[in-house]
Parts: structure tokens; C-alpha cells; sequence
């Protein structure tokens, strides 16, 4: 649906109150965080979405006018010489390439966005573009904690305004994780390492992905043959160090670790309850049959709010002994009333059936019965 311009426009003038002039070379940021003080022409994007999501979203700004506002803003310094913020006295080769690459000043590069995203201001304040949001429900609930671990090394991220903030998607590769992206009516999942994503649709999971751990047995066999070996060592390790197969870095385990990742696409018909995305801290201490009853579990005490139900998963595994970083992201597809709803009308759909994880036949039972996934890996 699109965004009320009325709205829209209100925003957009209560900005041009508060900020009426273009910010000189001396005056101040409207940020408090300043970002960093040299960037290069690839990261410029990136530091200047995350400055400009804060900024406007500390003001209150609609997710999505703030995601097109950042957009445009960013589009439009990206098309002015660079050179003029050219620090002239930081050039450094670049990791991996050969030759030099410029530096850019991190304030002044900031001041020019800042100034671009005033101009945008005004003109949108006249001329409002269309702002279409998205059609699919999507209510994402998420929560993170370090646990006992001395320091947090997860990272997670959700941008339910992806293309209004980025534009035309260009795939990189980054970290250790799993990714979801919905495009239409296709559901696109990757992943390297032992995060995992899970898919429940009428009550039951489904199984869409393997993660990359050392005893699978296709990644035992690659590392085999490159020399390596796989050992136990309190958990399954590649040459007794890793417990994952793959991941992006670890360049002393080349090429036993892949950075490969797999991927896989799926359907989405419309039936399809929610996506659960977590680490290895909570797969590993939570049976994926056992989430559906969980999620279920908190619905019901809370009628059908799921706005902290990934809080509740998070609670979960921590009691069942996980002392690793724990990430959860819960994208509910489908209202969560609904799903509720429909599972309280009729608890068979909770039973499991040919190519999905089996569920527990009654969300209120604490037994459950082992069997094996149908499991399919896209290899890369």
C-alpha cells in the first residue's frame, strides 16, 4: 500500500523546520555518532545508509519515506566528483589488490549527504514520488543476547526496506551466517557455516537447508580429499580446530573450510506460517521440532502478540544449557492471531507429514517422538 502523501509531507517539512539551512564545512553533524573519519569509495554506501536510517528513524521518520529518502540521498553523492573529498595525505593498498586506492573524509563526505538529503527535502515536499510499501504481512520479531560467553560475536540484520533502501541488489559475500530474501512470491535462502533458517507452514516445519558442519557426510568427504581430516575433539572438527566446514575467512584453514556457500529457492504460496532464522547457540540446544511448540506456547499466553517470541526462544535455549551467543530472528508471514487461531481450530495440522521435520502431534505435550528429516542440500 502506498504511503499517505499528507503524511509524508508533514515529515518532510518538520526536517526543513528544524534543519533550514545547508550545513556549512565547520558546522556540526545533526548525528552524535560520527561514523568514521576515512572511508573508502566501496564503504561510503554502507556508513551512510546506517547514519542516515539512525538520524531519521530517531525522528520518527516511516520506515519506508526514510529508506527511499536515504536512497536517493546517497545515489546523489555517489554521482558528485569524489575527489573533492579526497584526503590527500591517507592512501594505502588496498588487501588483495594491486596498486593504490583514495581514502574520502569521513565528515565532509557525511556534510554532503546530510545537504543532498535536505534538497530531497524540499523537492518531495512539493513532488512526493510513489512510495509503495510491501504487500506480504511481515512482523519480524528478533532478540540477541552474549549469554556467558565473554563477548558477543553474533551480528544480525533485518531491512524489511531493502530495495527502497539499496536499490538494485548486488549479492556480496560477508560473514559466517544464513540470509533470507523474499522476492515476489520466491523465497531465497543462503548460507555458510551453521546457522540455519527453517520454514513453518500449517504447524510444520519444513526442512529447506544442511547446515556446514564437519561430519556432514558430503563435507567429510570433500575435506578428506583436499588432505584434511575430520576428529572428534568434544564436537566434530576440520583438522581438529573448526567446528564448521565452511565459512568466509579462516585463511590458515584453506582449503579445507570453504567459503562456498550453499543456496536454495522455494515457493511461497501464501500458506506459509513463519521463517525462523538463528546461530548455532540456539539449534543446538533446541530440537527444530521443538519450535513450533515454543513459538506456539507463547502465543497463547500472550493472545496472539509475537512481537517477542523470538525472547522467548532466546529464554529457551539458554535453559536448556546453551552457553554460546544466541540470535533469533522470527519472520512471521502470516498474522500471528491467525496462526494461533488456526492451530486451536485444528491440532492436527501440527502433525507432521512427508517432507517436513516432524512436529509434535499436540502443542500442549512435552513428549516428543523422534524421526529422521527429509533433508535436501543445493550444492554449490
Amino acid at each position: 500500500m502506498a504511503l499517505p502523501s499528507e503524511a509524508a509531507r508533514g515529515v518532510l517539512g518538520s526536517l526543513l523546520r528544524d534543519y533550514p539551512a545547508l550545513l556549512g564545512p565547520e558546522d556540526p553533524l545533526p548525528w552524535s555518532a560520527q561514523g568514521s573519519a576515512t572511508l573508502s569509495r566501496a564503504e561510503a554506501p554502507g556508513e551512510l545508509a546506517e547514519l542516515g536510517r539512525s538520524f531519521l528513524g530517531g525522528r520518527d521518520v516511516p520506515p519506508l519515506l526514510a529508506a527511499s529518502l536515504v536512497h536517493a540521498a546517497i545515489d546523489e553523492v555517489l554521482q558528485t566528483d569524489l575527489a573533492a573529498f579526497k584526503k590527500q595525505s591517507v592512501e594505502e593498498e588496498e588487501e588483495g589488490h594491486q596498486g593504490k586506492f583514495t581514502l574520502l573524509d569521513g565528515g565532509s563526505l557525511q556534510r554532503c549527504f546530510f545537504n543532498k538529503l535536505q534538497d530531497i527535502c524540499c523537492e518531495w515536499q512539493k513532488q512526493l514520488p510513489s512510495l509503495k510499501s510491501l504487500k506480504r504481512f511481515l512482523l519480524i520479531s528478533s532478540h540477541a543476547i552474549r549469554n556467558v560467553r565473554r563477548k558477543m560475536e553474533d551480528r544480525h540484520v533485518s531491512l524489511p526496506e531493502f530495495n527502497q533502501l539499496f536499490g538494485f541488489l548486488k549479492l556480496r559475500s560477508g560473514t559466517t551466517g544464513v540470509s533470507a530474501l523474499i522476492v515476489g512470491n520466491r523465497l531465497h535462502i543462503a548460507w555458510v557455516g551453521d546457522s540455519q533458517v527453517m520454514l513453518v507452514q500449517h504447524g510444520k516445519a519444513v526442512t529447506l537447508m544442511e547446515p556446514h558442519k564437519p561430519e556432514r557426510e558430503d563435507e567429510r568427504e570433500r575435506i578428506e580429499a583436499l588432505g584434511g581430516c575430520v576428529t572428534y575433539m568434544d564436537c566434530w572438527r576440520v583438522n581438529g580446530t573448526l567446528a564448521v566446514s565452511r565459512a568466509i575467512g579462516d585463511v590458515y584453514q584453506k582449503p579445507y573450510i570453504s567459503g562456498n556457500p550453499d543456496g536454495n529457492s522455494f515457493e511461497l504460496t501464501g500458506s506459509e506460517d513463519y521463517l525462523l532464522l538463528a546461530c548455532d547457540g540456539f539449534f543446538d540446544a533446541i530440537r527444530r521440532d521443538d519450535v513450533m511448540n515454543l513459538v506456539l506456547d507463547h502465543l497463547m499466553q500472550n493472545k496472539g502478540d509475537g512481537v517477542k517470541a523470538a525472547e522467548r526462544l532466546v529464554a529457551a535455549a539458554k535453559e536448556n544449557g546453551s552457553s554460546d551467543n544466541i540470535t533469533v530472528l522470527v519472520v512471521f508471514l502470516r498474522d500471528p492471531k491467525d496462526i494461533l487461531a488456526d492451530c486451536l481450530g485444528d491440532p492436527k495440522s501440527l502433525s507432521a507429514d512427508e517432507g517436513a521435520a516432524e512436529s509434535p502431534s499436540n502443542f500442549f505435550s512435552s513428549a516428543m517422538n523422534s524421526q529422521s528429516d527429509s533433508r535436501t542440500t543445493t550444492k554449490s
